[in-house]
């Protein structure tokens, strides 16, 4: 169900519009930098995709860059480290702005620091949303609603961060691991 329509009555492209995905393996495509933003909302201005590329942290390196948001990256965003591609993917999903953000491992090849901020930038973006954070770093979705902890293809804990802690289960466990805490 999505707003209270059963999925399969949906349009196809209404439907991929309100859902949007992020991986760990990102896919650019040879454009520009500015092209790969908003290629998932082609109507928005240059000031939208600068707001959708700091919030996603673009802005941090984008000088860097020869040209900038005119940089040319090849297929699959050759030139770019692996943090670039993921906030660049992440940027292009924020500009949609669909129903739905699916962000699968998004930050694992990005710093703490940098993790940190655009963690907050996903709180931001996620507000009136569904989101799913899929990360093996707990501190991606300790301020969750509600987190499934899936081992060997099951869902073996259920529950918000406080809870999961208080549990001292699987959840406690990787988490104190993380964290350097003394089990």
């Amino acid at each position: 169900m999505l707003d209270g329509i059963d999925v399969k009555d949906y349009n196809l492209q209404n439907l991929r519009k309100n859902v949007g995905i992020t991986m760990q393996e990102v896919f650019l495509f040879s454009d520009t930098v500015e092209g790969n933003i908003a290629f998932g909302n082609k109507d928005a201005s240059f000031e939208e995709v600068e707001r959708a590329a700091e919030l996603a942290r673009v802005k941090e390196f984008i000088g860097d860059l020869t040209d900038g948001y005119d940089t040319v990256v090849g297929e699959r965003g050759v030139g770019l480290s692996g943090g670039q591609k993921q906030r660049i993917a992440l940027a292009r999903l924020f500009l949609a702005n669909p129903k739905v953000m699916i962000l699968d491992d998004t930050t694992s090849a990005v710093d703490i620091e940098t993790e940190e901020r655009i963690r907050k930038s996903i709180k931001e973006q996620s507000k009136g949303h569904t989101t799913f954070i899929i990360s093996h770093r707990v501190s991606s979705f300790e301020a969750c609603d509600i987190i499934l902890v899936i081992k060997d293809g099951q869902i073996i804990e259920k529950g918000n961060h406080k809870a999961l802690v208080s549990k001292h289960g699987y959840y406690y466990d990787v988490w104190a691991e993380q964290n350097g805490v003394m089990v």
